[in-house]
Formats: C-alpha cells, structure tokens, sequence
C-alpha cells in the first residue's frame, strides 16, 4: 500500500471516528439536557441541594404567641398582594419539576385544597406536610389526608391549660390536644410535636412531653428560642439543647441517639421500650446549616432562602407581569446564589429588617407603624419578667399589675338593679332521699339497743330538724355574709333573696348496657336580687353552696360516704355593663 493509499484510509478512519465521538458526544448532552430538565435540582454556590420548600399560605393566625407575634402589633396585608391558590399551585409544579420532593405548608391554618398539590406526585412530589396550631383542625384532618397529606407537625408549647393561654394569649389547649389524638390515630406518616422552649417559662415541663412519647408512635421536637423583629429576643430566655437533654438524661440515661435522616434539623433520640422519639432544633446553639435544603415561600410571594435573612425577591410580581417559567427559575437561581455559607451568630442575626415570625411576608421595615388607637390588648408590650403579673391584671379584675390581690373600685360606678340566679345539687341515698320527703312520725319509745343501725341513723338525721327548711335558711344567711367569706367581695345591701330546696329522682343508664338506675337528689335554686355598682353572682353562688353544704351536714348520718355535691353554677344574670346573660339548658 502505498503513502497516497495510506493517508486516504486515514482520514476515512479519523472521519468516521470522529464522527462517531461526536455523536456519542451529543447523545450524552442530549441525555443530561434530558435529565437536567425533569430534575437539574437547586444548588447553591456551596454544593448544598435544595429539595425542599415551606409554603406559607397565610398571614393570620388564631393565636397570638408572644414569641410570634410583635409587641407593636401586625398590620395584615391587602388580599391581593397574597399569592392566590392558583399561583400557588403554578410556583409549586414549577419547584417539583426541578428537583423539589418536600413540600410542608406553614400559615396560622393552612387549609389549602391540597388535592391540587396530590396531584404534582406525579412528576416527583414525595410527600406533602403541614404545620399547624391544631386548633381547628381534628375535624378537617381525615379530608386533607385523603387529598395527599402525609406528614404533619403541631404546635404546642405547653401541658399546663392555663400556661397556654398565658402564651398564646388566646383558649384552645383542649382542641389541639385533640388534634393530636386524632392525628396519631389516623394514617399519617409521621406526626411531630414543635415545642418552643424559654427559660423560666415551660422549661421545666420538657422530661413531661418526654413521656408523652412512651405509648404513642410521636416525635416531639424541643425549639430553641430565636429570635425575630418584635419578641424580645434575649440569649438569657434561650436554653441551649444540651442542657435539655442532660435534663432528660437525668430522667432516662438510657436514652440513645437515634439516626438521623439527611438534611434533618432535629438531632433525635430514642428512649428503649418507647414508642416514639424526642429531638433537638437547635437552630441557635448549634446550626445545621451546613445540611440545610429549604427554600421558603412566603404567604404574599417572595423567595426566602434562609429563614434568618432579611434578603427577599419577589416571585409574585415577576408572575404577575407575565414571566415565563425559564424566568422564574432564573429569578430563583438568583436569589438562591445570595444564599450564605451560615446564618449570622445568636447575638448579630438581623431583627429589625427581617420579619417578624408572624408575618412570612412582605419586609416588616416597609410596614407603617399601628397608631395605638388601633392595637389590640395582645399587642402590648409583653416580657417575660412581667408577663405573669400582665397577664393577670388583664383578664383577672382581683389582680393588679404586679400581681397581687386588689380589690376593684366601683366607686365611680352608678347603682344599677341586678339580679343573678345560680344552682347546685346533692346526690344523695334512697334512705336520705326518705327521710327528706317523708313526715317526721312522733318517735316511738323503744329501747335503743333493739334498733337496727340504719334506725337509730335515720332518728339521729331526725333530731336536727327539717333538713330542707334549715338548709334554706343557711343558704339565705350564707348569701348575707359573701363579703365575708370572699376576700375581694364588696358588701352589698341585698334587696331579696330567693331559695329553693325540691328532693328529685331520675332514672340513669351510666353503664350503656341498658341497666337503669334511680339517683336521688336535692337541686337548689337561688337568686339574688340588688341595686348596687356591682352584680350578685357570688352572692347567688355562695347561698347554693352553703344549702347544699348544710343538707350535707344534716344527711350526713345516712348518707355521709355517698353523697356528692355538683353543678354548682351561675345559670342566669341582669343588670350592669355586661348585659344579662342565660346558660343554655337552664
């Protein structure tokens, strides 16, 4: 073969190579162009992947916790600047498609049509979660885990019913216990318990949600305190995780460190022989933002890639102009290259241009101040060395501002006709029920040792007199002297009082299996009428307790380890600047 020969097979060859490398070379771009476009994931400028997105649907919420909500009050937003739930749907489909498998919605109540989202598991949703205060929420539960809810997190930071209206400064601690049973009988994935802890306030109740995990498959997740615009933030009211587990530890040292799922902000344990589990977000003593994948979008629309930043790009109004899909992403890349390495340290993070945690929306330093014409009772400045004694002085009128016990001046008050009415019962034995209603016969003489024990009971019952007329007669007395049995109680001139004393029967079924029985009581009726500066529901109260307290007194030798006293209750009012009031079913 010559050289001419040699170099014409060459270049066939080197063509047909190349030709074939650069085919290969395409199909492999064609291939990652294909795999980038179903899922190019988000990644920020220090590698971490971000998969999963928090949805805040709401600005309200029906609670109002201090650590929450700002001292100056919140201003909401107009309708139209929130995202609507189409435009939900769309920035979600658009997240899912690149990469995004989570997504948990977060809002006072989030109440989403989340069959809309259910759908998106088509194109690489994992799961759908929410965050919620539980207050409303063991009806609708069944229905939004039947359109794709899977995961959920409650909020509650406290066992104690009253300490919870101290914190959240509304009622409602019975509904979200009941969301919880509801939800952990249901067949969510996982149900969690968020547990805000602050130093000298429910600190001392973690080991008792510890033990809520024994017999039942929950994580409760203990919150270290952080800090926002308006909630009073002090590293002295933040009680580091460690701390909290040497706690726990001293309870239960054979708690162990559970493994940790990837990108988790909890650091778990597990308590050999219970059910479920216990953690640490410890977003301030010990960050995991080196692991962090979440991107938040706001109720009114703007990207948030650390939830410490103030840094916001607005999706909503790029949307709104009639951006592309291309171009949101890009505006997303964008804000997600803003992301820093970690947030700034417990002391430097920025509270006076990020937003309050209340208001996942638009930057709080663009709102207008509240004139304090227009704040309501809530938004008060509130800490925690005085909230306490706020919060009695607020709701308790026999309680001033530092706490202590104050009787209240109605000196500036006009004299008003008011009248209340209250009840009560006694239950008592059918012996007693006899002796009440029945004639007392002339006491026959017997020798005393030839009566049964039951006899010479009911004649000793006998010797004290009409159970019922001196009953009355005490509960009238007792409703003269309530200034001075209660404390705090004006004196008052009672222009009338009225009680009744009527022996009752009435057939139960206290077992549901059909067996009927008969229980026997005394019900007693008062009412109190004055024209004073202020109402006679103590009065009326006090006469009913003191009737059936006597009735006791008189029936006690029949009936005295039987009886129960019970229902004592103010079922009517009139007069004075409350208004007249009547209890259902009275």
């Amino acid at each position: 073969m010559n050289t001419k020969t040699i170099g014409t097979v060459s270049r066939a060859l080197y063509r047909r190579t190349y030709s074939t490398q650069t085919a290969a070379l395409a199909a492999a771009k064609r291939r990652i162009a294909e795999t980038d476009s179903v899922n190019p994931f988000f990644v920020d400028t220090f590698g971490r992947k971000h998969d999963y997105l928090r949805i805040s649907l709401t600005e309200r919420c029906n609670l109002r916790c201090f650590y929450c909500m700002p001292e100056e009050g919140i201003e909401l937003s107009p309708e139209g600047k929130i995202l609507t739930n189409e435009e939900v749907v769309r920035l979600a489909r658009l997240f899912v498609k690149n990469g995004v498998n989570k997504i948990r919605l977060t809002g006072g109540e989030p109440t989403v049509r989340k069959e809309e989202l259910n759908g998106l598991k088509s194109i690489g949703l994992k799961s759908i979660a929410m965050t919620s205060n539980g207050l409303a929420l063991h009806r609708r539960l069944p229905q939004m885990i039947e359109n794709g809810l899977s995961h959920l997190n409650l909020s509650l930071d406290t066992l104690d019913p009253f300490k919870f209206e101290l914190i959240t400064r509304r009622r409602g601690h019975e509904a979200v216990l009941k969301a919880i049973d509801v939800a952990l009988g249901s067949s969510l994935s996982s149900v969690k318990l968020n547990v805000v802890v602050v130093k000298g306030l429910n600190d001392a109740e973690v080991v008792d949600f510890v033990k809520l995990t024994k017999d039942q498959p929950l994580s409760v997740r203990f919150v270290e305190f952080m800090p926002f615009t308006g909630n009073k933030w002090d590293q002295a009211k933040m009680v580091p995780s460690a701390d909290l587990l040497s706690r726990i530890q001293a309870e239960y040292p054979s708690a162990t460190r559970d493994l940790d799922e990837p990108n988790e902000t909890a650091r778990t344990w597990k308590i050999p022989g219970f059910r479920g589990s216990f953690g640490f977000i410890s977003s301030m003593s010990d960050h995991f933002c080196s692991s962090c994948n979440r991107l938040r979008l706001t109720a009114d629309g703007q990207i948030k890639v650390c939830l410490f930043d103030p840094s916001e790009i607005s999706l909503r109004d790029i949307m709104r102009q009639g951006a592309s899909d291309d171009q949101i992403l890009q505006t997303i890349q964008k804000a997600l290259s803003g992301k820093k390495e970690k947030h700034a340290g417990m002391n430097d993070i920025d509270v006076k241009t990020n937003r309050p945690m209340i208001l996942i929306d638009r930057p709080y330093k663009s709102r207008k101040p509240l004139r304090p014409s227009r704040l309501p009772y809530w938004s008060h400045p509130v800490n925690l060395e005085s909230m306490h004694a706020r919060w009695y002085s607020t709701k308790l009128t026999h309680i001033d501002g530092s706490g202590r016990a104050n009787m209240v001046d109605v000196g500036e008050k006009e004299p008003t006709k008011r009248s209340a009415t209250a009840s009560g019962r006694i239950y008592i034995t059918p012996l007693a029920y006899e002796l009440v209603t029945k004639s007392y016969p002339a006491e026959e003489a017997q020798d005393a040792e030839s009566l049964s024990s039951e006899q010479r009971a009911a004649n000793k019952s006998r010797r004290k007199g009409d159970t019922l007329t001196i009953a009355q007669l005490a509960a009238i007395m007792g409703a003269k002297q309530t200034a001075n049995l209660i404390p705090l109680c004006h004196p008052l001139s009672l222009s009338n009082i009225r009680v009744e004393l009527k022996p009752c029967r009435k057939s139960e079924r206290p077992s549901g299996n059909g067996d009927e029985i008969i229980r026997h009581f005394i019900q007693c009726n008062a009412t109190v009428s004055c024209e004073g500066k202020t109402g006679v529901e103590m009065e009326a109260l006090t006469a009913v307790s003191v009737g059936l307290l006597t009735v006791w007194d008189m029936l006690k030798a029949v009936a005295g380890r039987e009886m129960e006293i019970t229902d004592v209750k103010v079922v009517a009012k009139s007069g004075g600047m409350s208004g007249d009031f009547v209890r259902k079913g009275a």
